[in-house]
């Protein structure tokens, strides 16, 4: 059994101890606060058609999502009806959870060295930041993670990770994900 009282995730501390050192004399830091870090994660499965035709569908995939995340994934809806797509208002279209401390510790170091190496025809992650620090991917199978057993699964889903970090630009968040291993392509 875990102890949870003296539990730090293994990225947590490997942050903590290397990971800050190295960034701060990378990009000449004077404070140890101007060093980026990981702020939150965001994991999200849009159910799409899918949901609209059955709406036992985004339930499933907020089933999915919470076995992945360990943590509750919540159910989102539809803001606004669209005929053409045969949307209404309040209509359950997916799901989200939002990890933050040692959960999106723990996750991040699931998805970097047990996920993303299962992917079919993996060859690194194509970096893809918004400009402001923050990494977003998709995935197009959600099966990739070990807590999802692959029998059980009625339909397979694609899903979005999103990384948030505190990095003022790009380049000081892909330095900061490297140290966390992150398989980048080029």
């Amino acid at each position: 059994m875990l102890d949870q009282a003296n539990y730090t995730p293994r990225l947590k501390a490997k942050f903590r101890d290397d990971i800050r050192a190295a960034l701060k004399e990378e990009f000449s830091y004077k404070n140890a606060m101007q060093v980026p870090r990981l702020e939150k994660i965001v994991l999200n499965i849009g159910a799409g058609s899918e949901a609209v035709r059955d709406s036992k569908k985004a339930k499933s995939a907020a089933d999915d999502l919470t076995k992945i995340a360990g943590q509750k994934a919540v159910i989102t809806k539809a803001k606004k009806s669209i005929a053409g797509f045969r949307v209404r208002e309040d209509m359950p279209l997916g799901a989200k959870v939002t990890l933050r401390g040692d959960r999106m510790y723990d996750f991040l170091d699931r998805f970097v060295t047990i996920a993303l190496p299962r992917v079919r025809d993996f060859r690194g992650v194509k970096p893809s930041f918004d400009g402001y620090g923050n990494f977003a991917m998709g995935i197009k199978e959600h099966i990739v993670f070990p807590e999802i057993n692959f029998d059980q699964v009625d339909e397979v889903w694609g899903m979005d990770v999103i990384i948030v970090t505190t990095a003022k630009t790009d380049a000081e968040a892909k330095a900061l994900l490297k140290h966390f291993n992150m398989p980048f392509s080029s």
